[in-house]
């Protein structure tokens, strides 16, 4: 494997981010403060602490979480989308350059874009609420495997879009959704019984669970199913990407 073409992609991607830090950076971190603002004060003064953990420092996870995957999969479909859009995606297909290693350029700035942007939030979340982080290791190990994961499924869904609009079509009306309903803002011992079946259903549970587990060990699922989780989708994404590679899936003219 030659990592000449997969630096050329990382480091165009990454300037990409640096000519738009406002969009890219500014924009989600000022989004982050206004939710504890405005949870902190309207649910916050209600809700004083959830398993021995003032309710600020509680969502602290879930809001990274939050930005974490939709941040990661916008940066990835687009990254590769707008090559399809202008045509140069066919240059790059027909250049020596193996299908792991577009991958690898795209996914990884997207990665490390969503990465940065997430210990940013992480950072300023200090100045809202005291934070702890008990197991940093886990903390790392989930924030990288998230991003890696939910970047190779924003490069899925920019092989898929036909247009702009489709891009935003999963981050709004799947990821959001589902982050919000998946324990982000509160735990899910706090539903019904039933109810609390059924969130077991949403896999970013899961996720927000494990990643909450590193900074208080404490969580609504096993750390083993956290990663069980995460470690399948991780899968699955690679499957289906190596899929498109290999029939050719909206990549031919």
């Amino acid at each position: 494997m030659n990592l000449y073409p997969v630096r050329a992609i990382y480091m165009a991607e990454m300037a990409r981010t640096r000519r738009t830090l406002l969009q890219s950076i500014v924009s989600p971190v000022i989004s982050t403060s206004l939710y504890f603002v405005v949870f902190g004060a309207a649910i916050g003064s209600r809700i004083s602490e959830i398993d021995g953990i003032s309710y600020g420092a509680f969502i602290v996870p879930g809001l990274i979480m939050l930005m974490l995957l939709t941040q990661s999969v916008s940066n990835a479909s687009f990254g590769i989308f707008f090559p399809k859009f202008s045509g140069s995606i066919y240059e790059l297909l027909s250049a020596p350059i193996s299908y792991l290693e577009i991958v690898m350029g795209y996914v990884g700035a997207a990665a490390s874009k969503s990465i940065l942007l997430g210990l940013i939030i992480l950072a300023t979340s200090g100045f809202f609420v005291p934070l702890e982080v008990a197991h940093p290791f886990w903390m790392l190990t989930f924030l990288v495997l998230t991003a890696v994961t939910f970047s190779l499924l924003g490069f899925i869904i920019g092989i898929w879009a036909e247009g702009f609009d489709r891009l935003q079509l999963v981050p709004l009306l799947v990821i959001t959704p589902l982050t919000f309903l998946g324990g982000s803002f509160y735990s899910i011992d706090m539903l019904p019984p039933f109810w609390q079946g059924v969130t077991l259903l949403n896999p970013v549970v899961y996720l927000v669970s494990g990643f909450r587990w590193s900074f208080y060990g404490i969580s609504d699922v096993s750390l083993a199913a956290s990663v069980i989780m995460i470690c399948l989708f991780l899968a699955v994404c690679l499957a289906t990407i190596g899929w498109i590679f290999r029939t050719g899936y909206r990549l031919k003219p």
